[in-house]
C-alpha cells in the first residue's frame, strides 16, 4: 500500500468520524424510555419512597429481586433502575387482584429477608436488637401493602373515556 492511499483512507475515516460520531448535537437523554415518563397510579410515589429504602422497609430489594418479582405474576420488565422498575411494574394497575399478586410476591422475598435477619440474629446475639429493628420495619412494610390494597379503588374500563 502506498503512503498517497494511506492519506486518503486515513482523510476519509477523519471525515466519517466527524460526520458519524459528533459529540456535538449529541442528545443528552438519559437513555430513560417514553414509558418511564408516563402516569402512574397515585400509590406508587410513595411506594417507591417507602420500599426502595431500606431504613424505611427494613430490606434491599435489588433489580434483580423486582425482576423476579415481575416474571413471576406474568410481567416482563427490562432492567432499568430500581425506582423505574417498580413504577413499570404497578403502572397499568387497574385490578386489586393483581396488585395481591404482586404484593404477595414482594411479601415473598421480604420474608426471606426476616428469616435470614432471624438466622443472623441467633449467630449474632449482640446484634441481634438490630435485626429485630429490621424485622419490625419490614413487617411495617407488608402491612402498608394491605392498607393500599384495602384503599385501592378498581378502574373500570368504560366506553366514552371522558365518560366520569
Amino acid at each position: 500500500m502506498n503512503q498517497h492511499d494511506l492519506s486518503d483512507l486515513r482523510a476519509e475515516f477523519d471525515k466519517f468520524v466527524k460526520n458519524s460520531c459528533s459529540t456535538d448535537d449529541c442528545n443528552t437523554n438519559d437513555g430513560g424510555d417514553k414509558e418511564d415518563e408516563e402516569p402512574v397510579p397515585q400509590f406508587v410515589d410513595a411506594l417507591k419512597s417507602k420500599l426502595l429504602a431500606p431504613a424505611i422497609s427494613g430490606v434491599y430489594l435489588s433489580r434483580l429481586d423486582i425482576k423476579r418479582i415481575a416474571e413471576s405474576i406474568g410481567e416482563s420488565l427490562p432492567i432499568k433502575e430500581r425506582a423505574n422498575m417498580v413504577k413499570a411494574l404497578f403502572r397499568h394497575t387497574t385490578k386489586k387482584e393483581y396488585l395481591e399478586e404482586a404484593f404477595g410476591e414482594i411479601n415473598k422475598h421480604i420474608n426471606g429477608r426476616i428469616l435470614i435477619y432471624q438466622e443472623l440474629g441467633e449467630a449474632f446475639p449482640a446484634s441481634k436488637s438490630i435485626f429485630d429493628d429490621y424485622t419490625d420495619k419490614a413487617k411495617k412494610t407488608m402491612k402498608m401493602f394491605e392498607q393500599i390494597i384495602e384503599d385501592f379503588e378498581e378502574i373500570e374500563p368504560s366506553e366514552d373515556p371522558l365518560f366520569i
